[in-house]
């Protein structure tokens, strides 16, 4: 897995009110857990930008005031109107221990079937994955040169060493559509409902943690 060094600082106090006074700082409230006990710290938000807004995943060394920890972004809470970064999870994990996490998803090769004409259509782009943290992958490379119109790539389909996936067996992850398939499933349907207006962003719709 890619790494990430990120070094911060302790919460000293807890609570709403100091967690709404750090984010009118443009600072971060966050959480690790998952080890011996909870830590709880805060960095400004720039600091955290390129470990979120990315399609990377990462191994990040911990840093809390000379605290060295291991750990992976486990939930980010995200402001529903700016999309502010508000609240972040972390999970503590170790070398020896098995972990879970949801890896991106790499296509590579030329597709028989694209070439004939055929459309992409990917269903994943990150996969749940559990193995040691020596055996993560940066991405799991899924080769679709010998995928033909009409065939799919599923989730029970994929073999990685030393990796267990998760996902459900028949969950499709990659597909080669005919044309006119692909033409048709962008059409909207005449009796379709329009899209929930509470549709919620992520963090928005339970209570953020302080």
């Amino acid at each position: 897995m890619k790494s990430f060094d990120l070094k911060v600082h302790p919460r000293k106090d807890l609570g709403k009110k100091d967690a709404r006074n750090l984010r009118k700082e443009g600072k971060v409230p966050c959480v690790l857990y998952g080890g011996d006990e909870n830590h709880h710290f805060f960095e400004h938000e720039n600091t955290f930008k390129n470990l979120v807004f990315t399609h990377n995943v990462y191994l990040i060394n911990l840093d809390i005031d000379g605290d060295k920890r291991l750990a992976i972004v486990k939930e980010i809470q995200l402001h529903p109107v700016t999309d502010k970064i508000i609240h972040i999870d972390f999970q503590e994990v170790f070398r020896d221990k098995m972990i879970v996490i949801a890896l991106p998803v790499e296509i590579i090769g030329s597709s028989i079937g694209i070439k004939a004409g055929g459309k992409l259509r990917q269903r994943k782009r990150y996969i749940r994955a559990k193995g040691l943290i020596e055996n993560m992958p940066d991405t799991l490379v899924i080769d679709i040169t010998d995928l033909d119109v009409g065939q799919s790539i599923k989730a029970g389909d994929l073999k990685y060493d030393k990796l267990e996936i998760l996902e459900p067996p028949y969950s499709l992850v990659v597909g080669v559509v005919s044309s006119r398939v692909a033409a048709k499933s962008m059409e909207p349907l005449a009796e379709a409902p329009e899209a929930e207006a509470g549709e919620k962003a992520e963090g928005e719709a339970g209570e953020t943690r302080e």
